[in-house]
């Protein structure tokens, strides 16, 4: 039996089925057997479709696998887990932040090999003008939970890592003043990269570097989940933090 409900959910969006195969990363005739022969597919491809055509996940299967719960849904939201950080592809932060077309956000101590990047600092500015809110979080070098963060690494030069990062960005600070920079003095637990509703989230480990830990694929499939989890903390961090001076920057 077809599955109308989904035709017309995606006819109400003037969606055709290569677009939401693209939109959710799978097989147009995939999605072609979902509707025609009324193949249910799995939980998280069905939040994954729910959330691009913007309706409940039940109105469009009923099936007794269609549960929506928090455990579900923050289950679907992981897309790929990368064991260490520098195992992520080196273009996929820039894939990522190339795509966001509302909020751009970077949450992190130093984040150092963003700020090294020259084609992040143009993908920046590019956002920016095109009306993308961007807010870049950095660790403020003098805090007591830097300090503790470098020792936790064994590096102990966690406040130099962000001190290169501000010269980094400096002149993008002052080309671009409506990227909006702030110091935060938070106990991070996290560093997180966040494009409108796709998030990188690279977890703090104690004894070892960032780019040793793991970071989580996650992508928004709706109100509640994993994704606004750390998209809430973000929200906390950004209120509480202080805007960057002079002094900072070494100007």
């Amino acid at each position: 039996m077809s599955n109308e409900r989904l035709r017309s959910a995606l006819l109400a969006r003037s969606m055709t089925i290569q677009d939401l195969a693209e939109a959710i990363q799978v097989n147009p005739k995939t999605v072609e057997r979902w509707i025609t022969q009324g193949k249910v597919p799995y939980r998280r491809h069905q939040y994954a479709t729910a959330a691009v055509l913007k309706v409940d996940v039940t109105t469009l299967w009923d099936d007794a696998r269609t549960v929506d719960s928090a455990s579900d849904l923050a289950k679907a939201e992981i897309g790929t887990v990368y064991p260490h950080r520098h195992t992520v592809p080196s273009g996929l932060w820039r894939e990522i932040y190339g795509r966001a077309q509302k909020t751009l956000d970077v949450l992190v101590y130093s984040g150092l090999f963003l700020s090294e990047d020259p084609l992040f600092h143009e993908l920046l500015k590019a956002k920016v003008a095109a009306g993308v809110r961007v807010r870049i979080l950095l660790g403020d070098p003098d805090c007591a939970a830097v300090r503790q963060r470098g020792i936790d690494e064994g590096h102990q030069i966690m406040d130099g890592k962000i001190r290169n990062a501000l010269v980094l960005y400096r002149p993008l600070m002052r080309s671009h003043p409506d990227i909006g920079f702030r110091l935060h003095d938070s106990t991070l637990y996290n560093s997180l990269y966040r494009a409108d509703d796709e998030m990188l989230v690279n977890p703090h480990v104690y004894g070892i570097g960032a780019y040793m830990a793991p970071v989580l694929h996650l992508r928004r499939l709706g109100a509640g989940g994993l994704f606004d989890t750390y998209a809430n903390s973000i929200e906390h961090t950004w209120e509480n933090a202080r805007p960057i001076t002079d002094a900072d920057r070494g100007a």
